[in-house]
C-alpha cells in the first residue's frame, strides 16, 4: 500500500486571520463552500476549530463514496487537521499569508490500495480531488 496525496491551493485576497477564522468555522461557513461532491454533512460536536466533529459523504466519483468521521485538531497556527475514523485519510488546512493576501492550502493523503487497483488509485484519485478542492476554494474565494 502506498502513500497517495492529493493537493489544491488558492491565493485569496482577504487577510489570513479572517480567512483562518471562516476555514475554521464548521458550523456555518462549511456547509456554504462544500461542493456537490459533499452529502449529508453535519456537526456532530463543537463546531470551531479544534475539538469539532463532523461527519459527510464525500461522492469522489460516481461510483466511489466515501463515509468521513473527521475529528479536528490543530497543531499550529493557521492549521487545521481532519484526520477521518473511518480510514487512513487525513486532511490539513493550512491558511498563510501577510496583508490583505492568504494562501490556502488543502492536503489530503492516505494509504492507497495494492496492486493494480492501487495503481490507478495514485494515478486518478491525487487529480480527481484536486478538482473538488478547487471547487471549494473557489467558494471560499468567493465568500470573503
Amino acid at each position: 500500500m502506498a502513500k497517495v496525496t492529493a493537493t489544491a491551493e488558492r491565493t485569496i485576497n482577504a487577510p489570513a486571520e479572517k480567512v483562518r477564522a471562516l476555514v475554521a468555522d464548521y458550523a456555518d461557513t462549511r456547509p456554504k463552500i462544500l461542493t456537490e461532491h459533499y452529502r449529508d454533512y453535519e456537526v456532530t460536536e463543537g463546531g470551531t476549530g479544534a475539538g469539532t466533529k463532523a461527519r459527510w459523504k464525500l461522492q469522489a466519483t460516481s461510483k466511489r463514496v466515501r463515509d468521513v468521521a473527521a475529528t479536528v485538531t490543530e497543531p499550529a497556527p493557521g492549521t487545521l487537521v481532519e484526520t477521518d475514523a473511518n480510514s487512513s485519510m487525513v486532511t490539513t488546512w493550512t491558511v498563510s499569508g501577510s496583508g490583505d493576501r492568504s494562501i490556502v492550502r488543502i492536503e489530503t493523503t492516505w494509504q492507497g490500495a495494492g496492486g493494480i487497483g492501487g495503481f490507478f488509485e495514485k494515478t486518478f484519485a491525487p487529480g480527481g480531488l484536486k478538482r473538488i478542492y478547487e471547487g471549494v476554494l473557489g467558494k471560499l474565494a468567493d465568500l470573503v
